[in-house]
Parts: structure tokens; C-alpha cells; sequence
């Protein structure tokens, strides 16, 4: 496995790799601290793809001042070792300094889906992100990205970017992977104290009750949204609600009456960890 720390090291392996032959590349970009939910990324890329490159970059643009950057768990041999062991054959794991250079001034900016839930809370995030991603995606040049569903606005921003700005790789969003109480796999969900671990598992429990209600008839986002957020205060009072809402799958736009497929999406901050759901719904017989 080929790691690399500078942007002529990563397109040089990709360059090496389709010479050799490989018709496609595929993509899978972290901040490291991988967890099951990245392998599976892997795993998808690696079933999909002929060569697999992932990024390891705790990304600084994506942080607000008040966020955790700094804290963000680091655990570049671990993560190289997972790495290894999934059939990656490539890591670009850069320092800030390789990605944005002495003078850099340039940010991708993307309205529509990132101006609500995320990108309302945290200003100038989906900034950061895409910037990057859209660096990365020049760097490596995938024919396939894979991304993550916990994070679906996120995943739906990129997909807009590289839409409007015609870039290459065709976008795969796998499903969420998690604990077996529920709590979707993150790595911030190593900063959970022991009762805020506890009740985690409500923000799972809270879009299933949505979810449950839609399908019993209830169609009014507002009154479903009310319900979800009652049912995280009752049953994880650590936790305050920075949103849950419920938007159009592809534009995320907010709903008012349901009558088709949605999705619910959901953020809390516990004293130690922000935390972030979502789930799909459907309430006709062939979304059950």
C-alpha cells in the first residue's frame, strides 16, 4: 500500500495504476479515525473499483472557531493498519501546509442544499467541505466517490458541486452503519461519556417514532418533527436539539405535508459531543 503526503506522490500512484491497467479508480475521503462505517466505504470502492485511494485530512476550513479541530481524534497508524487490511492501495494522508499553500484564497461556495440543518448551524462548513473535496477530487481523480448516509446533506451538497461544476466522479452514498443499539457510527462518538452514551440511542428511536407516525397517516412535518423532538427530551435530557427536520430527498428543501418519499434529519449536542441522524421515509406501501 503506497502512502503518500504530497499531492505528486498520490498522482503519481493513480498515474502508475491506469498505466498498469486499472479502468477505475475509486475514492473514499476521511478525516481518519476510521471506524467500521469508513471500512464499509472501502469495502464498497474495493468490490466497485480497480484502485482505492482514500484520503485521511482532518480538514481545517470545515471547523468554526468554536468547534473541535484541535480535539478531533488523530490515529494515522491504526488508520493505516485498517487501511492495509481492507485492500487499499493507496493513502493520501497530506498536512494542512500540501493542501492549502502560502497565499490560498479559493473557496467553492454551494447554496441550496447546504444552507439549511448543517450548513445553518455551522456558517461557512459546507464551504470547507466542498473546497476540499472538490481539491481532492482534482488531486486523485476517482471515477467513483463513496460517501457515507449519517452524513446526507453533506453527500447531497457534493452531489450538487460536482453536477454544476461538471466534475468527474459519478457519487455513491452507502447506508449508515451502526452500533447495535442503534447509535450511528462516528468519530466523535468516542468523546460520549458514559451516560450520554446511554442515551444516544434516542436520536435513532426518535426518527423511528417519525417514521412510525408517517406511516400511521400522519402527514403534517411540523407535528412529526414536535413528536421527535419531544421524544429526544424525554428520553435523553442531556442533550439539547439544535434541529430535526424534515426536507425533500434530493433539493433539501423543507416539507410542510408529506406525500412521497422525505427525509428526517436530526442534530443535538450532548455536553461532550455534537451528534447528527438522519433517516428516509416513505409513507406508501412500496416505501415500507
Amino acid at each position: 500500500m503506497k502512502v503518500a503526503k504530497t499531492v505528486r506522490e498520490v498522482r503519481s500512484a493513480v498515474a502508475d495504476a491506469r498505466r498498469a491497467g486499472a479502468r477505475s479508480v475509486g475514492f473514499v475521503p476521511t478525516m481518519g479515525a476510521l471506524h467500521p462505517g469508513h471500512y464499509s466505504l472501502i469495502d464498497a470502492a474495493r468490490r466497485g473499483c480497480d484502485f482505492v485511494v482514500v484520503s485521511i485530512f482532518v480538514n481545517p476550513t470545515q471547523f468554526a472557531p468554536d468547534e473541535d479541530y484541535r480535539r478531533y481524534p488523530r490515529t494515522i497508524e491504526a488508520d493505516l493498519a485498517g487501511c492495509e487490511a481492507h485492500g487499499v492501495d493507496a493513502v493520501f494522508a497530506p498536512a494542512a501546509e500540501e493542501m492549502y499553500g502560502a497565499g490560498s484564497c479559493t473557496t467553492v461556495h454551494v447554496s441550496g442544499p447546504a444552507e439549511g440543518m448543517e450548513g445553518g448551524c455551522r456558517p461557512g462548513h459546507f464551504d470547507g467541505v466542498c473546497t476540499v473535496v472538490a481539491k481532492l477530487f482534482n488531486i486523485v481523480a476517482p471515477d467513483v466517490a463513496y460517501f457515507g448516509a449519517k452524513d446526507y446533506q453533506q453527500a447531497a451538497v457534493v452531489r450538487r458541486m460536482a453536477a454544476d461544476l461538471d466534475l468527474p466522479p459519478r457519487i455513491e452514498v452507502c447506508p449508515t452503519v451502526r452500533e447495535p443499539d442503534g447509535l450511528a457510527m462516528s468519530s466523535r462518538n468516542a468523546h460520549l461519556t458514559l451516560e450520554e452514551r446511554r442515551q444516544a440511542p434516542a436520536l435513532l428511536a426518535a426518527l423511528r417514532l417519525g417514521e412510525r407516525l408517517l406511516r400511521e397517516g400522519r402527514a403534517d412535518a411540523c407535528d412529526l418533527a414536535d413528536a421527535m423532538r419531544r421524544h429526544i427530551a424525554e428520553n435523553a435530557p442531556l442533550a439539547s436539539v439544535d434541529y430535526v427536520e424534515i426536507v425533500d430527498p434530493v433539493t433539501l428543501a423543507s416539507v410542510q405535508t408529506i406525500r412521497g418519499a422525505v427525509v428526517a434529519a436530526l442534530a443535538v449536542r450532548f455536553p461532550s459531543v455534537r451528534l447528527i441522524d438522519n433517516m428516509r421515509m416513505d409513507p406508501s406501501p412500496a416505501g415500507r
